[in-house]
């Protein structure tokens, strides 16, 4: 789960780390009496209007501005609010923004990247910084690799003031820096595994003239398994981070991740959907999607499953390759084959219109695959397949 960078902001002050003035507008009407506001805190004429989106490039797209006025605020809110924003990672469509964050501008003298993620290799938290901050980090580590300093943090005992300050030494702080950027260093550590994150970012924290350091902007991912626990994170999730699809498929219990391809993928187990997705593509296939409907593949399952499937309209074809381990495939087919018959299509009409290929292994696979040739008549599109090889070239060819 991913939450807005004002959210972000919020998290950071509320344990202790220093962020500049701000306000959360959703009107343009309000952008001057926001400005007024966050301004007049701070003591300075210049306020950034940013808008709140889960993609980056705002900036380069429009989407970030710097203004010196009441009336500069309200023209640059205006534009954000009433044009979808396009940006490298947004694709030709772009996002619909709804919510602006207008904050305190401040004098930058240094921007440094500081961040937390996990290393799966050492199964640690690991405390990210460089010098080279307010660019992408993937940019730094290209173009100069030496630039990025790296932490390892105790699982026990955490990250503490004499290793933070000796980090805050090595990446570049001076002064009375070192110790600023420290206690930012120990917070984030504390509120990275407190609430369950799994990336918490400031890009850039800031050196201002004055040798004051601030988080000026914020990034944070969470980890979805310890979101039962985390009731006050979970209710910061607006859902304009998760496709509608896949916000869909979680509430019927399915896993589904939209893909770029033509070939819809319904699997029951993770490992089975990644092996279908494999073949897919090593016969020269692409799979439009990950679904993977769980143990029991029930007729109400794969009927859901479907209808999430095909509502990618880049869906010319669906592969089923179902395990039946307790589970008799002869009732799976006959589920698939019931689903598939009843599935209403958007012209009101009933029935596949796509090619379905089915494979199906495991207890009782000879009754399912009697079941899917009965059904041949009154569903055209089906075809069996003998194993998940098979499967692929089916419906790789089915779909051109």
């Amino acid at each position: 789960m991913k939450v807005h960078e004002y959210q972000g902001r919020e998290l950071l002050a509320s344990f202790g780390i220093p962020v500049p003035a701000g306000e959360v507008i959703t009107d343009a009407g309000r952008a001057a009496e926001a400005y007024g506001a966050v301004t007049g805190a701070a003591g300075t004429d210049l306020a950034v209007v940013k808008a709140q989106v889960h993609a980056g490039g705002r900036g380069k797209a429009g989407f970030v501005k710097l203004v010196r006025s009441a009336g500069e605020a309200t023209e640059a809110a205006g534009f954000m609010l009433s044009n979808r924003m396009v940006s490298v990672q947004t694709g030709p469509e772009g996002l619909d923004v709804g919510t602006l964050l207008v904050a305190a501008g401040v004098d930058i003298a240094k921007e440094y990247y500081l961040a937390i993620t996990t290393d799966r290799d050492t199964r640690r938290n690991v405390m990210i910084a460089s010098a080279e901050g307010g660019v992408e980090i993937e940019q730094v580590a290209e173009s100069n690799p030496d630039a990025i300093k790296k932490l390892p943090i105790d699982p026990e005992s955490g990250l503490d003031e004499a290793e933070a300050r000796a980090f805050a030494d090595a990446v570049g702080f001076t002064g009375s820096q070192v110790e600023q950027a420290a206690k930012i260093m120990v917070a984030l550590a504390k509120l990275y595994v407190e609430r369950d994150c799994s990336l918490a970012e400031i890009n850039p924290l800031i050196v201002t003239p004055g040798d004051e350091v601030l988080a000026i902007d914020a990034k944070f991912n969470f980890d979805d398994n310890g979101l039962f626990r985390q009731p006050e994170i979970a209710a910061l999730d607006d859902g304009t981070d998760t496709d509608p699809a896949e916000k869909r498929a979680e509430e019927h219990g399915l896993s589904y991740i939209k893909l770029d391809g033509n070939i819809g993928c319904l699997v029951n187990g993770a490992g089975l959907a990644m092996a279908t997705m494999d073949t897919i593509k090593h016969f020269g296939g692409e799979p439009a999607n990950f679904l993977d409907v769980g143990g029991s593949a029930s007729e109400e399952a794969v009927t859901e499953a479907f209808s999430i499937i095909l509502s990618d309209p880049h869906v010319n074809g669906i592969l089923v390759n179902i395990f039946g381990g307790i589970m008799d495939c002869g009732v799976i087919a006959a589920g698939v084959v019931n689903a598939a018959k009843n599935f209403e299509n958007a012209d009101g009409s009933t029935g596949f219109k796509v090619p379905l290929v089915v494979r199906l292994e495991g207890n009782n696979v000879e009754g399912g695959k009697k079941t899917l040739e009965a059904a041949h008549d009154s569903l055209p599109t089906l075809q069996a397949a003998d194993d998940l090889s098979d499967g692929a070239k089916k419906i790789v060819a089915a779909v051109g």
